[in-house]
């Protein structure tokens, strides 16, 4: 892999059964940016790179005849921390994510809400409320 991923440290790597499709969708719901894709065998990413608001989110394919099999999305979700949230939630939503908990003001102080993608992954969508 030749990508040039911020060095942050941390990069996740998802595995999505029609990750060209979640490519095409994350790019409607959450203005992502592709940076790189690699097919593989069949027509199935091996590997891709986009960017979600300044932020590397690498995924590919399930590949079960090597190993990959495919399962659901479990304990995480993914956290967007961004200074208009109910634009960012509009957007998602329009394109057809499932509201998980409802963005409002939170007990903490922040706007904050959760949202499920057609691939199962769970999103939070976040903005700090000003002081």
């Amino acid at each position: 892999m030749n990508d040039t991923a911020a060095s942050s440290g941390l990069t996740p790597y998802l595995s999505i059964d029609g990750a060209s499709d979640a490519i095409a969708f994350y790019q409607q719901a959450f203005g992502a940016i592709e940076r790189a894709r690699h097919p593989g065998e069949s027509g199935k990413l091996m590997h891709a790179h986009v960017e979600i608001n300044g932020a590397p989110l690498f995924m590919s394919d399930f590949f079960p005849d090597h190993g990959y099999p495919p399962v659901a999305a479990q304990g995480f979700n993914l956290h967007l921390q961004v200074d208009s949230a109910q634009t960012w939630w509009d957007r998602a939503v329009a394109a057809g994510c499932t509201v998980l908990m409802p963005l409002k003001e939170e007990f903490w102080g922040d706007i904050y809400g959760q949202l499920r993608d057609p691939y199962g992954i769970r999103w939070a969508i976040a903005q700090t409320k000003a002081a």
